[in-house]
């Protein structure tokens, strides 16, 4: 979920309990329900803030300081813009949300400029070689849902029972980027998988409901509002792990959802495996799944509401893609007439 930005209005929170600095900053971003992913990139740079300056308090030092660690981000260590700036969006929540510093110099620190790239897109040949070499299973019905479906990976890989609806052929994406809700087609090619899926998927929920273990994570406050909720069939992980694992925010022993970095290590070795000499990532299904949308006719708007996007200008950068390749505009090259001695063998 992406969080709001800092601003210098005033806003009322509650007092921390926490008395460890990063700990009062874990507090904070819990309350304000941002997160995980979030929370562990906010700690690290504020962190490494604090390293960096000797070990020093952020409360004894300032915007001269803010700016000497992020100039030595930009020079030294070379970082990309959108990681430039992550790093100063957590300083700024760190000052802001937990300190309670709300001075000038906080919104005149440069904000690093975002350019915007062109997206890697495999062709419909590429993709079905790449999904041809990924591992049976977990992992390759996961690839064919990103592309099938446009889903990051995170929304795949949180999917619960009840998001699936075979009947109506959707699927319900719960708290996307931004914190919203949507609705996707489910691949009709994907029902025979999918339920094989939700058979396997339901042997493990038997195993833990009989062992007694705790359920699945819950969003927000609905474990304290339904405690039996967590253990429901309904909520339970389409693709769970297969192994329990320990709740890094309350300690608690119970069963995760895939990891996406087993995911991409499969990915990484599928692409290898299929000789595809192109940096893609498991996002890049999601921008061929957009792609090739466009491509067959579909209207710019409704991919637009398929992906999530917020602006259509967002959605836009894949007609960009479409004006290169073949589809583009016809290189002089090619019409230039036959030369004998361009086509003779050289020597």
């Amino acid at each position: 979920m992406r969080p709001p930005a800092a601003s210098g209005t005033t806003v009322n929170l509650p007092p921390l309990q926490a008395v460890r600095l990063l700990d009062q900053l874990r507090e904070r971003i819990r309350y304000l329900h941002y997160s995980r992913r979030t929370e562990d990139s906010y700690v690290f740079w504020c962190r490494a803030f604090i390293r960096w300056h000797g070990v020093r308090h952020p409360a004894e030092m300032g915007g001269p300081e803010v700016e000497a660690f992020l100039s030595y981000l930009a020079a030294e260590r070379g970082l990309a813009p959108s990681t430039h700036k992550q790093a100063l969006s957590a300083l700024l929540f760190l000052y802001g949300k937990v300190l309670g510093i709300n001075l000038p110099w906080m919104q005149e620190i440069g904000r690093p400029r975002a350019l915007r790239r062109l997206p890697v897109v495999l062709s419909v040949e590429e993709v079905s070689q790449l999904l041809a070499q990924m591992p049976p299973g977990d992992h390759r019905l996961l690839a064919r849902l990103l592309y099938g479906t446009g889903l990051r990976i995170s929304e795949a890989l949180q999917l619960r029972v009840k998001d699936l609806d075979f009947g109506q052929r959707a699927l319900i994406v719960r708290a996307g980027k931004g914190g919203k809700d949507r609705v996707v087609m489910l691949p009709q090619a994907l029902h025979a998988e999918l339920r094989e899926q939700l058979a396997g998927a339901r042997r493990i929920w038997a195993a833990d409901v009989e062992a007694g273990q705790a359920g699945v994570e819950m969003p927000y406050a609905l474990e304290r509002k339904y405690p039996r909720a967590g253990s429901a069939w309904t909520w339970f992980w389409v693709f769970p792990q297969d192994h329990l694992s320990t709740d890094p925010r309350s300690g608690v022993i119970r069963r995760h959802h895939l990891y996406d970095q087993s995911f991409q290590r499969a990915f990484k070795r599928a692409l290898s495996a299929a000789g595809i000499a192109r940096p893609a990532t498991p996002h890049t299904l999601r921008h061929c799944f957009a792609t090739h949308l466009l491509q067959s006719g579909s209207d710019i708007r409704t991919v637009q509401e398929l992906l999530g996007h917020a602006d259509v200008a967002t959605t836009m950068i894949y007609t960009h893609v479409l004006k290169m390749g073949g589809g583009a505009v016809r290189s002089p090259l090619d019409v230039l007439p036959a030369s004998p001695a361009l086509m003779g063998s050289p020597g």
